[in-house]
């Protein structure tokens, strides 16, 4: 399956946003949490871009999942995205894969991050969340903040559209925050971004994997770790945005 999919995702991900992974030859050679950035609302394109280059270099018997928000898991596609590695988003989820010797991908800020103004796409937002701390800090495995930019310019992302889903009551439904309005091709104004996504240059970043217990004690405190993480990550984030030149084109 996984095959199959980065073979249709390749061309989507090489040629039409001319993705770049950079940084994987840092990558841990057991499980790893892989801490990241998320673009693109609905059509975030992260994991797809780091699938193509992350299975060229280690083969598809490297195990990667990513853990997704429960919205993905309640249709009749649930059996196919569990087949690509998707993992319903749960610590315990997390865990046993993460003590199954696979790598696993989160993304704390969720659809919070993924709905955010493109005019915000260089600002690292959790919203608060520090749960992945506590999962890698559980199964004892390295944090490997990862850096993405380019998605949040596949369309002009004006608002999260928080209070748009609060009206619509889909939080209470299928606990959704946001509903973002953007505008795009073909459809212009779009709410729910149904527009097709630029062909924006999207460039993710490997980071030196972080050994929680080596830096912080056999106790961390989960806000000193998380706070470390989002500084590193907000510093090499802004890296890349000095050298993007113009957006789409990159």
């Amino acid at each position: 399956m996984m095959q199959r999919m980065v073979s249709l995702a390749r061309p989507v991900c090489k040629i039409w946003f001319r993705s770049q992974v950079r940084g994987l030859e840092t990558f841990p050679s057991g499980a790893a949490l892989i801490v990241s950035n998320h673009s693109g609302l609905p059509y975030a394109w992260d994991a797809p871009v780091l699938w193509v280059d992350f299975f060229e270099k280690f083969g598809y018997e490297r195990r990667l999942y990513v853990l997704g928000h429960d919205v993905l898991f309640r249709g009749p596609a649930t059996g196919t995205l569990m087949r690509m590695g998707m993992l319903r988003a749960s610590r315990d989820n997390a865990g046993k894969a993460l003590r199954s010797g696979a790598a696993v991908m989160v993304f704390p800020g969720a659809a919070h991050d993924a709905a955010r103004p493109t005019w915000e796409q260089s600002t690292i937002d959790f919203a608060g969340h520090t749960g992945y701390v506590t999962i890698a800090l559980e199964a004892g495995v390295p944090i490997v903040p990862v850096v993405s930019i380019g998605g949040q310019e596949t369309q002009l992302y004006l608002t999260r559209g928080t209070w748009l889903a609060k009206s619509l009551g889909l939080q209470r439904l299928i606990r959704l925050e946001q509903m973002p309005v953007s505008f795009g091709f073909p459809f212009g104004l779009s709410v729910g971004t149904v527009n097709l996504p630029f062909p924006s240059k999207i460039i993710t970043q490997m980071l030196a994997p972080i050994d929680i217990t080596a830096r912080f004690g056999k106790e961390p405190d989960v806000t000193d770790v998380d706070t470390y993480v989002r500084t590193v990550m907000q510093s090499a984030l802004d890296g890349l945005a000095a050298r993007r030149r113009f957006p789409i084109l990159g």
